[in-house]
């Protein structure tokens, strides 16, 4: 062969890899702009972030667990209500608008209108009492939409509420419990209660406070029945008005136990249930795995597995009640 011939071989040979070349540079360079992408995540309050510091610190731990340091390779859009409900359907509107790849809500109203909002981006609850009443999953185990996450739902926690009272009032026999029926979760909660009434032998005083005035009447209620004791069964408007119940409990000398952190930090007596600070540190968990490409439809609800103790001694010497020290060395936390 001539040594034309040949150097023509070599440039008909070099010229399908130049076309590749051309061809794919474009979709190489995309690929790498994309790999390049930091990661925006949303979170979405519906009360001041400082309120629960505890719960935003847990969320960054997890992350900082699995690789993601924010403000380096994730940026999180903080948007919180500062306790003003009504914005909740503006700040979510206004992630979808950010286009963030995942929102994250820090309780049941923001998963609400974060749903309300999209329903093509992910989102992660940081907690819900009962997802599937609620309507934001079609089951625990198969979510089936773009929302997932942590639940609360632990019905056994009311009976085990009961037990501290018992070990805790002295002449045990008579509780008051503040709920609401409407709530999804409480009607489950108060067969719990008043299973554990008829197992101890303790009568069960039911009070339906759905608005805030109800709660004035409902402690009069317990006051004119001789309570002993009164359980608090979570419900959004308890939790908002809960200087008016704790203020009333002080004042009638009466102690109280419930569901959530924030009542024995503002002056409630006794705090048993589910650790937030655990359910909110596993929430990264389900940012992580979507970030790598898993559906929310694909991942099953989770629910709690660490649960807490916390007793306010200063309350307790103010209502005039002593806890045995077998209570107190049980206590994740005490407030002196």
């Amino acid at each position: 062969m001539s040594p034309q011939a040949t150097g023509r071989n070599r440039k008909i040979q070099f010229l399908p890899l130049v076309l590749f070349t051309l061809l794919f540079a474009p979709c190489t360079s995309a690929l790498a702009q994309q790999s390049d992408k930091i990661p925006r995540i949303g979170f979405l309050l519906a009360v001041p972030a400082s309120t629960i510091s505890a719960r935003i610190d847990a969320f960054r731990h997890g992350l900082r667990e699995l690789g993601y340091l924010e403000g380096k390779n994730v940026i999180i859009e903080w948007r919180s209500t500062e306790g003003k409900a009504d914005r909740l359907s503006t700040l979510a509107a206004e992630l979808v608008r950010l286009k963030v790849d995942v929102i994250v809500t820090g309780g049941p109203p923001p998963t609400r209108f974060a749903k309300q909002a999209t329903s093509t981006i992910p989102i992660v609850m940081g907690y819900d009492d009962d997802p599937v009443a609620s309507g934001f999953v079609a089951s625990l185990a198969h979510p089936a939409g773009n929302v997932t996450g942590l639940a609360t739902l632990a019905p056994e926690i009311s009976g085990k509420q009961m037990e501290l009272l018992r070990e805790i009032v002295p002449k045990f026999s008579h509780v008051a419990v503040l709920g609401s029926a409407s709530q999804p979760s409480n009607p489950q909660a108060l067969r719990e209660i008043n299973l554990a009434g008829e197992a101890f032998g303790v009568k069960v005083q039911y009070l339906e406070t759905r608005v805030p005035k109800d709660i004035e009447t409902a402690f009069q209620a317990a006051s004119k029945e001789h309570a002993d004791a009164v359980l608090v069964v979570t419900t959004p408007m308890l939790t908002t008005e809960r200087k008016q119940w704790i203020d009333l409990a002080m004042k009638n000398h009466l102690p109280t136990i419930s569901a959530r952190p924030e009542y024995v930090e503002d002056g409630g007596l006794v705090f048993y249930g589910v650790s937030y600070t655990d359910l909110f540190r596993r929430a990264a968990s389900y940012v992580d795995k979507i970030l790598k490409g898993a559906k929310p439809a694909d991942l099953p609800v989770e629910q709690p597995t660490k649960f807490e103790l916390a007793i306010n001694l200063k309350t307790a010497k103010q209502i005039g009640l002593t806890i045995p020290p077998n209570v107190l060395a049980r206590a994740d936390r005490v407030i002196r």
